[in-house]
């Protein structure tokens, strides 16, 4: 299995930046199409942003469509969302996600589609 850990999170203002890193380990990276998911309090789990296992295909909610972006680096094992011109909105904890797949096209919007989560990095955003 592949085990995952995020950081970056923190307390910034509206309107700033942050970058999130997701660092995996334990199975081949680049074997697996990954997401970024993320749940405010009292509200469900939301999907934020997807990328296919070789970075080729990503896909966004339409909440964060033009102000995040998503990427990863196989070398390193992590996969990264920049977000830029944060909202109070976008508070909440994020989690990335793991699936195991063959297809090089392979990009997840669902959550229950996912293996492995990590366990979570607050971002909080003031207005």
């Amino acid at each position: 299995q592949v085990q995952l850990v995020e950081s970056g999170g923190g307390l910034v203002q509206a309107g700033d930046s942050l970058r999130l890193s997701c660092a995996a380990s334990g199975r081949t990276f680049s074997n697996y199409a990954m997401g970024w998911f993320r749940q405010a309090p009292g509200k469900e789990r939301e999907f934020v942003a997807a990328i296919s296992k070789g970075g080729g295909g990503t896909d966004y909610a339409d909440s964060v469509k033009g102000r995040f972006t998503i990427s990863r680096d196989n070398a390193k094992n992590t996969m990264y969302l920049q977000m830029n011109s944060l909202k109070p909105e976008d508070t909440a904890v994020y989690y990335c996600a793991a699936h195991a797949t063959y297809w090089s096209s392979t990009v997840i919007a669902r959550g229950r589609e996912y293996d492995y989560w990590g366990q979570g990095t607050q971002v909080t955003v003031s207005s």
